[in-house]
């Protein structure tokens, strides 16, 4: 399950002044390589924490997290980083493109940091573009961008390292809904290419395009159910 994702006995506490704020309570999760999977809660519930974990952006203060099949938690950071840059790509609400540069160069910025060379740069993010849709547009800039082309070239950086786990948080929650069902079709396109997905939203009919949904509470998962594709 190389790309798969196992989560064990998950704590996560923050600090509040003097208090500690447990957020996660002993959770556990499998993600099977090549889901897609939607964790839906209201806000506070501990979903974006888990998100987080996952894609290596911060550790639990208890159990273990094998996602890739590696155990991330015991990384030193410069191994963490380097391990993030390979498997995970991370698509946002707010897709955080750089306003002075080229939606070339905004989907080519994680290469930046490979020995990758120019050339061979430049062919990946020719094809991530034309895989999202944006190939005409590779010049334009984000200003020249509507919501949902911008949150394509967010996909399009997201993938151009080719990584094995795509985690998207809200990724649809500042788009209309012909835009967002767009943007989720997407998503789908690339699950259906072997990528595993895992997707946080609020909204059902977003979650709806997951083959399954978990529901979180109080820093807890409920009890599964199957999701249907829309």
């Amino acid at each position: 399950m190389l790309s798969g994702i196992s989560c064990r006995n998950i704590v996560k506490r923050y600090r509040r002044g003097a208090e500690r704020i447990e957020v996660l309570h002993h959770l556990d999760l499998d993600v099977a390589a090549g889901e897609f999977l939607a964790l839906m809660g209201p806000s506070g519930s501990g979903k974006t924490t888990l998100l987080n974990l996952i894609g290596g952006l911060d550790r639990p203060d208890e159990g273990e997290i094998r996602v890739a099949g590696t155990a991330i938690g015991g990384l030193p950071p410069g191994a963490l980083s380097t391990w993030r840059a390979r498997h995970i790509g991370f698509v946002f609400q707010f897709y955080n493109l750089m306003p002075t540069l080229s939606a070339a160069r905004n989907a080519e910025l994680p290469l930046l940091l490979t020995p990758l060379s120019r050339e061979v740069r430049r062919r990946r993010v020719s094809v991530v573009l034309d895989l999202v849709g944006l190939g005409a547009r590779e010049d334009h800039k984000p200003g020249q961008l509507s919501g949902g082309e911008q949150q394509r070239v967010a996909i399009a950086r997201a993938m151009v390292a080719d990584p094995d786990i795509l985690v998207c948080d809200e990724p649809t929650g500042d788009l209309d809904r012909q835009t967002a069902d767009e943007i989720l079709r997407l998503l789908q396109l690339l699950n259906q290419r072997g990528k595993t997905v895992v997707m946080v939203t609020h909204d059902a009919r977003a979650a709806g395009h997951a083959t399954r949904i978990l529901h979180m509470d109080k820093g807890r998962l409920a009890p599964p159910h199957a999701a249907g594709n829309a």
